[in-house]
C-alpha cells in the first residue's frame, strides 16, 4: 500500500447509485462519473502528500549535507592539529636534548672552578709573578667568562623554548579534542538526518518511489529552465583552461559512483570530495569543504564562468558542483544517488569560484 495508502473506494451521494432501480438507464453513468471524481480527487491528494514527503526528504538530506560540511571541516582540523602536535613533540625532544647538553657544559664549568680551589681568577692574576703568564691568564679568563655567560644564556633561552613548545602542544591538544568532539557530534547529526530520510523513503511503495524521483527531476528541470530563460548562457562562452580540462575529465569519469558522506574517492564521493579530487587531478589543491572552497577560492561572476569552475549552492554554501559547459554541472547529489550530470541552474546558486585563478595572472 505504501506511505500514501491505496486508492479510496467510490462514494456516492445519490441514494439511487447505491441501490439503483432495475432498468434505470442513467445509473451506470452516475456510477462512472462518481468513481472518476473520487479517483481524480484521490490521485490529487496522493500527489499532494507525495510532494510533502519529497520536501521533507529533501530537507533532511540538506541538513545532513550541512552537517557533512561541519564533519569534513572538523576532520580536516583534526588532521592538521595531529601533524602540528607531532612537529611540536619533535621540537620538544630536540630542545630537551640541547638542554641536557647545556647542563653538562654548565656542570663541567662548575667542576673546573671547583678543581681550581674556588679562587677567583682576578686573585690568581694579581698573585702571579710572571708578566707574560699574567697576559695569557687574562686572555684565558676572558674566554672562560664569555663561555660561561654564553652557556648560561643558552640554557635560559632553551628552557624558555621548551616551556613555549610544551604550552603550544597543550593548546593544540585541547583544540584537537574540541574538534574531535565537534566531528563526532556532526557525525551523529548526519546519521540522524540520513536515517530519518531513508526511513521515510523506505515507507513508500515502489511506484511511489518512482514518482518521487520523477518529482525531483521535474523540479530540477523547472528550476534549470527558469535559469536558462534568464538568458544567462548567452553571456557564457569561455573555454576551460588546460588544468580545468583535466579536472573535468576526472569528475566525469566518476559518473555512476555512489554518494557517501565524508567520502573522497576513489569509489564513493560526497559533493566536495568529488571537486577536491577532480582538481587534484588538475594539478591544484583546494580546500576540503564546499564552505571553505567558497571562502578561500577566487570568485568570478557567472557571466565569466568557464568549464572547470565550481558552482557553490544554497545560502550556507553547503553544496558544490563542477561546471562542464553548456549550462550543466557534474556533481554528487545526496545519499541514495550517484555522481551525475544535471542543470547548473537546478539549485539556488550562491556564486562561482575558480580553483586555478592564479594561472590566469
Amino acid at each position: 500500500m505504501g506511505l500514501l495508502g491505496g486508492t479510496a473506494t467510490a462514494a456516492y451521494a445519490d441514494p439511487r447509485a447505491r441501490d439503483p432501480k432495475v432498468g434505470d438507464p442513467k445509473a451506470g453513468e452516475r456510477r462512472d462519473a462518481a468513481t472518476a471524481a473520487v479517483d481524480s480527487g484521490s490521485a490529487g491528494e496522493s500527489l499532494k502528500r507525495l510532494e510533502a514527503v519529497r520536501k521533507k526528504i529533501d530537507d533532511l538530506y540538506r541538513k545532513a549535507e550541512r552537517a557533512t560540511d561541519a564533519y569534513n571541516g572538523a576532520k580536516e582540523q583534526v588532521e592538521l592539529q595531529q601533524k602540528e602536535i607531532v612537529k611540536l613533540a619533535r621540537n620538544i625532544d630536540h630542545t630537551q636534548q640541547r638542554l641536557a647538553a647545556l647542563k653538562r657544559q654548565a656542570g663541567a664549568l662548575a667542576s673546573a672552578q671547583y678543581r681550581s680551589g674556588g679562587m677567583p681568577s682576578e686573585a690568581k692574576l694579581v698573585l702571579g709573578a710572571d708578566s707574560g703568564a699574567f697576559l695569557d691568564n687574562a686572555t684565558l679568563m676572558r674566554k672562560a667568562q664569555q663561555a660561561a655567560k654564553r652557556v648560561i644564556g643558552q640554557l635560559s633561552r632553551t628552557k624558555g623554548e621548551l616551556e613555549d613548545y610544551s604550552q603550544a602542544a597543550t593548546d593544540r591538544w585541547e583544540r584537537l579534542e574540541a574538534n574531535r568532539k565537534k566531528k563526532d557530534s556532526a557525525r551523529r547529526d548526519i546519521k540522524k538526518q540520513i536515517d530519518a530520510a531513508k526511513k521515510l523513503e523506505s515507507r513508500l511503495a515502489a511506484k511511489e518511489k518512482e514518482r518521487l524521483k520523477k518529482l525531483e527531476d521535474e523540479l530540477a528541470l523547472r528550476q534549470q529552465q527558469k535559469w536558462l530563460d534568464s538568458g544567462v548562457l548567452e553571456e557564457i562562452d569561455n573555454k576551460a583552461s588546460r588544468f580545468g580540462k583535466k579536472a573535468i575529465s576526472y569528475a566525469t569519469a566518476q559518473i555512476g559512483k555512489d554518494y557517501v558522506w565524508g567520502a573522497e574517492g576513489p569509489d564513493t564521493f560526497d559533493c566536495s570530495g568529488l571537486t577536491l579530487r577532480a582538481w587534484q587531478a588538475g594539478g591544484t589543491t583546494i580546500p576540503r569543504t564546499s564552505q571553505e572552497q567558497w571562502r578561500q577560492l577566487h570568485r568570478v561572476a557567472i557571466k565569466d564562468m568557464r568549464p572547470g569552475d565550481l558552482i557553490i549552492y544554497f545560502s550556507d554554501a553547503s553544496h558544490v558542483g563542477m561546471y562542464i559547459g553548456d549550462g550543466a554541472i557534474v556533481h554528487a547529489p545526496r545519499p541514495g544517488r550517484q555522481v551525475t550530470i544535471t542543470g547548473a541552474g537546478s539549485m539556488p546558486i550562491l556564486g562561482v569560484v575558480r580553483p586555478d585563478a592564479e594561472s590566469d595572472r
